[in-house]
């Protein structure tokens, strides 16, 4: 069988039917484009969780399960539901609150167990023989799969930030990611930074960093999409920005600041704002900055192709220190010109084709300048960028090394392409 028709168990802290796109999800994606299958699976809901979202559509279609302690099943919409099985576990204690301890580590036994289980309905519902475990930034359960009462090819681990940063997460993700690192038969991580701050832990680490949809971004180049009705009014040039607003990343006093320095043009923010920080310095009364909420992956090109410049506003700390954001394939593939701060080697990798503000007036100077410099030579050149930096790429990458610890591990046989 070839290689890439192994199964994939894939656990991950990003929920499939997340606001925003995801790592975990643009993998699956290619996965299952390039014929593989996938069991996607949710972070839990703890019943704190479920108690807050109970009301919802997904809440009340998995409702029945959950309630008695059983998995769902799910499809993801717009994929195979032959190769893209989503599975969302049963209900959890909800323990992350609480203090190192006894208490914590006997009910932190209960929610693996539940996780297990899960992972267990699956394998034997759908037979599997061959699969890789893959672990995406969820080493709250189940890190790695325990090889005396299961069989993965590999236990492999997907690093894509820092946990030491924010407390909350800190408390005990910290301590269960490095036990998950050092477990893992293989690590990847999505920043140069990670790869360096957490090799001390599994030597077997590689970096495998976030990309590109093209299919989905060069719309914004190839076709001429309808203008988004959120934005129609707008008369004025466009500064631009898609993605999650939190207030450990996105620097909400920079962007500011930056609409206020340019009242001649018009700062639009597509995506979730989950700060209240937008609010408290008062973003929602500058008039000049204009927000759409939570917006789908497939229709963000349609957004991007109005953006006259587009921004990583991202604050300079340690935890941006280690992100090579997503988005930055996703503007070049757009053909725009992107304003960023300087906040990670990840980044300035980029300098060449992008605009780098090393200081609050460069940030705002560089706005006009990436405009006027604007042509069509440089529209392909940051294309031609995002062409070498796709999931399509990146999933050949994680299969070559999959092949070569599979070779490591005397496993050679599964690959016979």
């Amino acid at each position: 069988m070839a290689l890439e028709k192994t199964d994939i168990i894939y656990v991950t802290l990003f929920p499939w039917e997340n606001e925003y796109s995801s790592v975990s999800l643009s993998f699956t994606k290619e996965f299952v484009r390039q014929g593989t299958r996938v069991f996607y699976i949710n972070h839990p809901y703890s019943l704190k969780d479920y108690w807050r979202l109970r009301h919802t559509p997904l809440a009340r279609r998995r409702r029945k399960a959950l309630l008695r302690g059983k998995p769902s099943y799910e499809q993801i919409p717009g994929l195979d539901p032959n190769l893209a099985i989503a599975v969302h576990p049963p209900l959890t204690i909800p323990i992350n609150w609480m203090k190192p301890g006894k208490l914590y580590d006997s009910l932190y036994r209960i929610n693996r167990r539940r996780v297990l289980r899960t992972i267990r309905d699956v394998i034997r519902k759908y037979k599997l023989k061959d699969y890789i475990f893959f672990n995406c930034f969820d080493p709250y359960f189940v890190g790695t799969l325990p090889k005396d009462q299961f069989s993965p090819l590999l236990n492999i681990y997907q690093c894509i930030d820092d946990f030491a940063i924010e407390p909350y997460t800190a408390r005990h993700g910290l301590r269960l990611e490095n036990d998950v690192i050092r477990d893992a038969d293989v690590v990847v991580a999505t920043s140069s930074n990670l790869v360096k701050i957490k090799r001390h832990l599994n030597d077997n680490i590689y970096l495998l960093p976030n990309a590109v949809d093209l299919t989905i971004f060069e719309r914004a180049v190839t076709e001429d999409l309808p203008v988004p009705p959120d934005i129609a009014h707008i008369q004025t040039p466009i500064i631009g920005f898609t993605g999650n607003m939190d207030n450990v990343r996105f620097d909400f006093p920079l962007v500011k600041k930056l609409a206020q320095h340019h009242p001649d043009k018009t700062v639009v923010l597509v995506g979730p704002i989950n700060s209240r920080e937008f609010y408290d310095i008062g973003m929602d009364k500058v008039p000049n900055i204009v927000t759409t909420g939570a917006k789908k992956i497939e229709e963000l090109p349609a957004y991007l192709q109005r953006f006259d410049v587009v921004l990583i506003p991202f604050a300079k700390n340690r935890q941006t220190e280690s992100i090579y954001p997503l988005k930055i394939n996703e503007y070049l593939a757009a053909g725009k010109p992107v304003v960023s701060t300087s906040f990670s080697d990840d980044i300035r990798s980029f300098a060449k084709w992008i605009y780098l503000a090393e200081t609050e007036a460069d940030f705002f100077r560089l706005i006009d300048q990436a405009i006027h410099e604007n042509a069509p030579q440089k529209v392909r050149e940051r294309f031609r960028v995002a062409q070498t930096n796709t999931w399509t790429e990146r999933v050949a990458t994680f299969w070559d090394i999959v092949r070569k610890n599979l070779t490591a591990h005397g496993l050679q046989k599964v690959d016979k392409v």
